[in-house]
């Protein structure tokens, strides 16, 4: 369970306004991992830490204001940070930087633990959770497993993460990433850090790419990233990625070269050409006809833990017949039928 791309991400909690859509369900997604922080278990490990985007330059800092004029129009909290203040909140910055965005509500968790405490929530409301057989057909209200047992149901909720074999017309590209986590160091980074420029290496669709993003940990150690690869399914670790990656993290915070690491790791992101997760009926994205049984809840890309808790609500909402309470057609599989998929 949770061994794929929620095992292998940063868990962070973030909103992020690439589009109106994609501001819209990381923060309803954002404010739900809010309610529930009273209930979550302490292996969950949440933290209030807040993002800081953090600008290197003069150019970057006009993406700082821009994403602050945006954050404000959302109701997201958010404050514009000097060279001086980004200093402050974070002394371990190498000196010169241009300032940065602070976004306060943002949080980290810990993936498998939060899709653990998922898990348990559905099982005590009835759910039966069956593991150690892959799907290998589903189709028609009905789900055949590896090791010959049968299911069936009227729908059919198919989250595959990053391995689409079952559905192999989805219109989503695996895209690989490293990260590394440190030994314990209690107090060394306050906030998750990310560089502006991580907006255009999330971007690219083609070439390999790195950013600096950096992760405090409860336990005291750092978790730090991140790389972008596609049409890499090598999970084998990259030493020339890794180290573009590890430099681009020394730019920036140079006391990192002092610590020591525990492991490395990759894992593969589900990326779709519009940077928008697919929630609904599957319709005609699993063949000419369409399969009224099959529905989708995949291609979060590095959003999985972030929009989990908001999508299971739209996901919800459509299979009740309730109004929801952000607008689900830009997520609706259908959206790329009849279109030729196309990367940009």
């Amino acid at each position: 369970m949770a061994s794929g791309a929620t095992a292998a991400g940063m868990g962070h909690l973030v909103v992020m306004d690439d589009s109106p859509a994609q501001l819209a369900l990381t923060q309803y997604s954002r404010s739900i991992w809010r309610e529930l922080m009273a209930q979550l278990p302490a292996s969950v490990e949440y933290q209030a830490c807040g993002t800081i985007w953090v600008a290197a330059d003069e150019e970057e800092m006009v993406e700082v204001y821009a994403k602050s004029r945006i954050c404000a129009s959302a109701g997201v909290q958010a404050e514009v940070l000097s060279p001086a203040q980004l200093a402050n909140a974070e002394p371990r910055l190498r000196d010169g930087l241009a300032g940065g965005l602070l976004v306060p509500d943002d949080g980290v968790v810990y993936p498998p633990a939060a899709a653990g405490f998922f898990l348990q929530q559905a099982v005590q409301a009835g759910a039966e959770f069956l593991q150690g057989s892959d799907a290998v057909f589903a189709s028609q209200g009905l789900v055949r497993l590896a090791n010959g047992t049968t299911l069936t149901a009227d729908r059919i909720l198919l989250s595959p993460g990053a391995d689409c074999s079952l559905l192999p017309g989805l219109p989503i590209r695996r895209r690989k990433g490293h990260l590394l986590i440190t030994d314990r160091y209690p107090g060394f980074l306050r906030h998750q850090l990310v560089e502006l420029g991580y907006l255009k290496s999330a971007h690219s669709t083609e070439a390999d790419s790195v950013a600096f993003n950096v992760q405090p940990r409860r336990t005291g150690q750092m978790l730090i990233g991140s790389s972008r690869q596609f049409d890499n399914n090598d999970a084998a670790t990259d030493e020339k990625i890794v180290r573009q990656m590890l430099q681009r993290a020394l730019a920036y915070m140079p006391g990192l070269g002092q610590l020591s690491g525990l492991r490395l790791w990759t894992g593969f992101r589900a990326a779709t050409p519009d940077k928008l997760p697919l929630i609904g009926p599957a319709g005609r994205l699993t063949g000419e006809v369409a399969d009224p049984s099959l529905w989708l809840a995949a291609g979060f890309e590095g959003l999985g833990i972030t929009n989990a808790p908001g999508a299971a609500r739209l996901m919800a909402d459509q299979l009740l017949g309730r109004i929801s309470m952000i607008d689900p057609e830009p997520f609706l599989p259908n959206r790329f039928v009849a279109q030729e998929t196309v990367y940009v």
